[in-house]
């Protein structure tokens, strides 16, 4: 399944005004953007093989790591991988999930949350 960036982009706003309003007012100074698939450079910085490995990632110094020093710096970044995530959809429908399962998991990692931690929750643990 294939969508145009706009109706893609359309999928990333949808999931960030579903996320909980407790979030949404913790969230400053974060960019979400739509890149069709990671540089090979980003790629091999992270030890990765194929850009279909990645779907999301969070860039910037989370939440819960910023002290009384943070201040005047650039937006942190929420990347969402367009290619790799349609890869792995049949349906609109699917996609729209998975790019719901991306914003929160990036999400998380704004607000600190580890991979490993992350995916606990994932499983409901």
């Amino acid at each position: 399944m294939k969508l145009t960036h706009q109706e893609f982009e359309a999928l990333v706003v949808l999931a960030l005004e579903r996320l909980p309003k407790f979030f949404k007012k913790k969230m400053k100074n974060v960019d979400v953007v739509v890149e069709d698939r990671a540089s090979g450079e980003l790629l091999s910085g992270m030890g990765l093989q194929s850009p279909f490995q990645l779907l999301g990632l969070y860039q910037g110094i989370p939440l819960d790591r910023r002290g009384f020093y943070y201040g005047n710096v650039l937006p942190d970044k929420i990347t969402l991988f367009q290619t790799p995530i349609e890869s792995i959809c049949r349906t609109k429908e699917e996609i729209e999930e998975r790019v719901r399962e991306v914003v929160i998991h990036e999400v998380g990692h704004y607000f600190g949350l580890s991979d490993e931690r992350l995916r606990e929750l994932e499983r409901g643990e």
